[in-house]
């Protein structure tokens, strides 16, 4: 994976406000030289990434078995026939031990970049967003399983085309054995650019893929990025980053509904305002039907061009309430990631910038937190992120039992790892 691959995937992963700065910082124009080591006494660094066959700079989150042990991906390291490695699949011990599941070659898939799905026999899937197929320049992304004992397969290649391309977001499962999930572009070709707007699609236990639907870029909105998260009637939901209401360049947003018999509902547009926009992670849902999710952009404005970020409820007529505006500084700010919610309706996340003002790396200030949200919207901030311990977590967390949290960072751990001195990223816990 080369610079400029490397800023695809992040680009689709940060909001729009940072992507100039962070392109600065991947092109590696410039190296940050000091960056505070202590962190807070209730984070364990569980493994540092160092960009080398182990893999690097993990966009998406872990997942965890019975025993303890964490699975994951990166985007770069492992097989390096693609410049700087096209990525890899990993397993984490309880003892912090590491071991590459599969290293990604581009022909099976390049830059893994969601959560993978665990089922119940031990077998993984997950997405790559691109290699695969020769399309789309470095191939336009695939469907892969790594069963239980470590064998992977590619269960289908993009095309980019009405099937889709840049599988987005993790992927779910019914009960048969189907997987859904969306892709960033492709679909109609004739909307976005001419890259399409993203499809949300289904694929068979045979590897037969369905576009169960195109987005058109308009007030249905375009590119999709989170995953969906379905019910038991068999109704999928989740939201689109672009298009929507007008007042933002690319469109505002639009979280929606997809339901079992393919019919499409728009359940609130975002718009340049005090409500949030660019919702760029999935949703999570409670037992009532509410529905629960971040935008990277919007809320308040004092501190953020574009606004800081919010944290949101949509009941189960669409009604919005925002439960939390971020004000920019040391309470976070850009919260990319989605949610996780406990037994109490407490709800758990990262941003991806805020915090420890004098931690910078180059994207801006502050490595961003580790936050908890009470069902009052009071923000507790769990972790403030100083760059040994971890910088810029752009994925959701998972949480275990005991209430430990689990989750990984894209930049930070080893400051002596990359060019620009910015890490290669973590894997952490936080005990409560």
């Amino acid at each position: 994976m080369n610079s400029g691959q490397l800023w695809r995937s992040v680009s689709r992963t940060l909001p729009r406000v940072a992507r100039a700065a962070l392109a600065f910082a991947i092109t590696l124009v410039s190296a940050v030289d000091a960056v505070q080591a202590a962190h807070a006494q209730n984070l364990t660094v569980l493994y540092r990434f160092k960009d080398d066959a182990h893999g690097g700079f993990p966009l998406s989150g872990v997942v965890m078995d019975a025993k303890g042990n964490l699975y994951g991906t990166a985007i770069a390291g492992g097989n390096n026939s693609c410049d700087e490695g096209c990525g890899v699949a990993f397993k984490l011990d309880p003892a912090g031990k590491e071991s590459v599941l599969h290293s990604f070659t581009g022909s099976d898939g390049e830059a893994p970049d969601a959560n993978l799905l665990r089922d119940v026999e031990g077998n993984l899937y997950g997405v790559t967003e691109d290699g695969g197929s020769s399309g789309c320049g470095v191939g336009c992304g695939t469907v892969f399983k790594v069963d239980k004992l470590g064998k992977t397969t590619v269960l289908y290649e993009f095309t980019g085309g009405a099937d889709g391309g840049t599988p987005s977001g993790n992927l779910i499962e019914d009960a048969d054995g189907n997987l859904y999930g969306a892709t960033f572009w492709g679909g109609n070709l004739s909307g976005c650019f001419t890259n399409g707007c993203g499809v949300l699609f289904k694929l068979d236990r045979f590897g037969s893929e369905t576009a169960l639907y195109t987005f058109s870029g308009k007030a249905d909105g375009a590119n999709p990025n989170g995953g969906l998260v379905r019910d038991a009637e068999g109704n999928f939901y989740g939201t689109a980053a672009d298009g929507g209401d007008t007042s933002c360049y690319l469109g505002c947003g639009t979280a929606f509904k997809l339901d079992s018999n393919g019919g499409f509902t728009v359940l609130h547009s975002f718009t340049a305002g005090a409500g949030g926009s660019g919702p760029t992670a999935g949703l999570i849902r409670d037992v009532k039907g509410n529905l629960y999710g971040t935008t990277a952009g919007g809320g308040s404005f004092s501190t953020c061009p574009a606004g800081c970020g919010t944290v949101f409820k949509l009941d189960a007529a669409g009604r919005q309430t925002v439960l939390y505006r971020f004000k920019g500084g040391r309470d976070g700010v850009d919260p990319v990631p989605g949610l996780i919610r406990d037994a109490a309706g407490d709800l758990y996340g990262t941003t991806s910038g805020g915090g420890d003002l004098k931690c910078t790396d180059g994207v801006g200030s502050g490595c961003g937190v580790v936050f908890k949200l009470d069902a009052a919207g009071k923000e507790t901030v769990l972790h403030r992120f100083k760059g040994m311990d971890g910088d810029s977590p752009a994925a959701s967390l998972a949480r275990d039992a005991n209430g430990n949290l689990y989750g990984t960072t894209f930049f930070g751990g080893d400051l002596n790892c990359g060019p620009s001195r910015i890490g290669c990223g973590v894997v952490f816990k936080i005990t409560p």
